[in-house]
């Protein structure tokens, strides 16, 4: 038999647990967010910077750049031949030693000139790449958090209803409610331990992604200390935005390294002219000879002996190359026609950075003001009529398909705010990239 005593207890205990819970945000996931020793988002950074393979796998290329300028300041090696003659059946022989040099003339100027181009413009790429990654690790960093948040708000909500799912077995128990009730209850119960198991996966996975991007194996712990909230609070102290730091598209690496590409094109037709000119090459040979003949003459002693007589001679003289019909003609032109293309690619690049400033900064204002629309008024109304609706239904004066209808724009409401603090932070990080910073 139901007593007032044991409903009014039963609806105390409720209100105090449910009001304490949905009083407050949602408490960040303990699996994954450190306060403490977790890793913010510049230290995140940084450690990609540091650690990140295909970066690591680039900058590589600065040292084969530099390779490749050492060998092109070299000059060409001299050539040392030695031959040795000897005549079938017989004595005489022949013995000539050699050497040529290159003199390698207007060339080397050209080499180490367009060798000097490519080594800027492969250091602008790395630093463009470098861009590039700390943009990836920013977005994965935000979508990673964004994703934790959605898990807390699940997590909430399935204590919430759980407490609420045991009040009205009791209640039904007693027999005060209709078993109803507790069946549409437990069927809410179940679909938001689904959704929360589902949002733990999806968190499961932009932490993988993000250990990913900082060099880690998926099995190594990561935690985090940055929440969603202070990401997009710290946008407030960050310059970048319509009226902080320049939106000048050359300061764009991407910008500068086609720049320099066109630089690297205009060395190269350079050096197509100058090897197409006229080249020297010295040379010098010394020549020992041992010859004679069948017959035999009187020697200075009076003696008949075989007439023989040993040879030595010295030579030297140049070589011209004289560029009469290849005058590097057709490296000339595909070195022209490259530096047509490398400024095709300098204004595309200029166009595209031009748009993805304006673009990230017309996204961030429009985040920024859903954002301030959500914390403002729209949160604490869904959090103020949930508890309404909620203590009103355990009163006993509102229904199960009310209190659900309300959890259910309540949940709506907090992961549209997610969503609305996710658009900012990450039109913040389009914003950074487009305009070339790392930090």
């Amino acid at each position: 038999m139901i007593t007032s005593r044991h409903v009014l207890a039963s609806i105390l205990a409720a209100l105090l647990t449910s009001t304490a819970v949905r009083g407050q945000d949602p408490a960040p996931g303990g699996a994954y967010m450190d306060e403490q020793a977790g890793v913010t988002l510049e230290a995140a950074i940084v450690r990609a910077l540091e650690r990140e393979p295909s970066l690591r796998a680039v900058r590589a290329d600065v040292a084969v750049a530099r390779g490749q300028r050492q060998q092109a300041a070299l000059k060409p090696n001299p050539t040392l031949s030695f031959e040795r003659r000897e005549e079938p059946a017989g004595t005489d022989n022949q013995t000539t030693v050699s050497v040529a040099w290159p003199l390698d003339l207007f060339r080397k100027i050209g080499r180490v000139h367009t060798a000097d181009r490519e080594m800027e413009a492969t250091h602008l790429a790395v630093i463009d790449r470098e861009r590039l990654l700390a943009a990836e690790v920013r977005m994965q960093y935000g979508a990673t958090v964004a994703a934790v948040r959605d898990l807390a708000v699940a997590g909430d909500l399935v204590s919430a209803v759980s407490r609420q799912f045991e009040l009205l077995r009791a209640r039904v128990q007693e027999g005060a409610t209709p078993a109803l009730e507790r069946d549409l209850l437990d069927v809410e119960l179940r679909r938001l331990e689904t959704a929360r198991l589902l949002a733990a996966g999806r968190t499961d996975a932009a932490l993988v992604e993000l250990k990913r991007l900082l060099g880690m194996s998926p099995e190594q712990p990561l935690m985090l200390r940055d929440s969603l909230e202070s990401l997009v609070r710290s946008q407030h102290s960050d310059p970048t935005g319509p009226a902080g730091a320049p939106a000048s598209r050359t300061q764009r690496p991407d910008v500068l390294e086609a720049e320099s590409r066109i630089k690297v094109a205009d060395a190269r037709v350079d050096q197509a002219r100058r090897e197409g000119r006229v080249d020297v090459s010295l040379f010098g040979a010394y020549m020992r000879m041992d010859a004679g003949f069948m017959q035999q003459g009187f020697g200075s002693g009076g003696q008949l002996e075989r007439v023989r007589g040993r040879f030595q001679y010295l030579a030297a003289g140049a070589m011209v190359m004289v560029p009469l019909r290849n005058r590097n003609q057709g490296q000339v032109a595909a070195a022209q026609a490259e530096r047509a293309g490398a400024d095709a690619r300098r204004e595309a690049v200029e166009l595209a950075a031009s748009a993805e400033i304006a673009a990230a900064r017309a996204r961030r204002m429009q985040a920024q003001r859903a954002v301030a629309l959500y914390a403002g008024s729209a949160r604490g109304l869904a959090r103020q009529n949930l508890d309404v609706v909620a203590k009103t239904f355990e009163l006993g004066r509102a229904t199960v398909f009310d209190m659900l209808s309300e959890q259910r724009r309540y949940l709506e409401v907090e992961q549209s705010y997610t969503a609305a603090l996710r658009e900012a932070w990450e039109a913040h990080a389009a914003l950074k990239r487009a305009l070339g910073e790392l930090r």
